[in-house]
Order: C-alpha cells, then structure tokens, then sequence
C-alpha cells in the first residue's frame, strides 16, 4: 500500500511538471503567437508527454519499466494521444459547440476537465498497460498437468 501511494504521489509530482510545460505552452502559443487553441494544444502536450515520459521512466515507474524503451516510448505517445484527445474533445465541446471561447473558458475546459479527465486514464494505463514489470523466472521448473 505504501509503495502504490508513493507511486501516486510521484505521479502527481511529474504530472504536475508536465501539466506547468502544457499550460504555458498552449497559453504562450494561443495568447502571444495568435495560433488556434486546438493546434496550440497538440503542440503543449506533445511537449508535455516528452517531460512526463521521462519522469514516469526514470521516477514514477521505474520499477515496472520491462520492456524495451523503445516499446514503451511509442505505448506511451499512443496512451498520450488518446489522452490528448480526451482534452481536446473537452475543449472543441467548450469552444466550438458551446461557444465558450474566452481564454479562461479554453483553459478550464482544456486544462482543468480534459487534463482531470485524461490523468485518470493515463494513470490506469500507464500501470497496467505501458509499464509492465519484468517477469521473473523461477528458479523451479513449473510442470503443468
């Protein structure tokens, strides 16, 4: 129990991390470079993921990273991009169908909802999915009937 609530805290930590990189980046591009509020969000969270690949890698998951980095680096970018999709089905509601458009209204439905939403589902599918413990073989053979 212990090791699963210090795998959690350390999640939040380095989502944390990678959620300032994907706020700043989307605000900076949508605000300051006049780019739409869809594309500046693929353009944050795909630097997002690279900083919360790193993290979960070497911190959070470090335990269970058992296959190759490879593998694992391209099970990530797919469990990402799912991700990103939660965040910007969010935000297309709230902007293109809601006709929420204001700033605060892109970052609350893009960065409070979809990240909210998105976390949940990385966090199941990073555990059980992208960061699979090495499998250890026994020092007895198994026989089967």
């Amino acid at each position: 129990m212990r090791e699963a609530l210090q795998r959690l805290g350390s999640f939040t930590v380095v989502g944390t991390v990678a959620f300032i990189v994907d706020i700043s980046v989307f605000n900076i591009l949508a605000s300051g470079f006049g780019i739409g509020p869809i594309t500046s969000k693929v353009v944050s969270v795909t630097l997002a993921t690279g900083v919360s690949w790193l993290g979960s890698h070497y911190v959070t998951f470090r335990k269970f990273a058992g296959r190759p980095k490879r593998e694992e680096a391209l099970l990530f970018g797919l469990t990402n991009l799912i991700g990103l999709g939660i965040a910007a089905a969010c935000l297309v509601v709230s902007h293109y169908i809601l006709g929420l458009t204001s700033p605060l209204a892109n970052n609350i439905s893009a960065n409070v909802v979809g990240v909210l939403l998105g976390n949940v589902f990385r966090y199941v599918a990073y555990r059980y999915f992208v960061f699979r413990p090495v499998l250890q073989e026994s020092a007895e053979p198994s026989f089967a009937a």
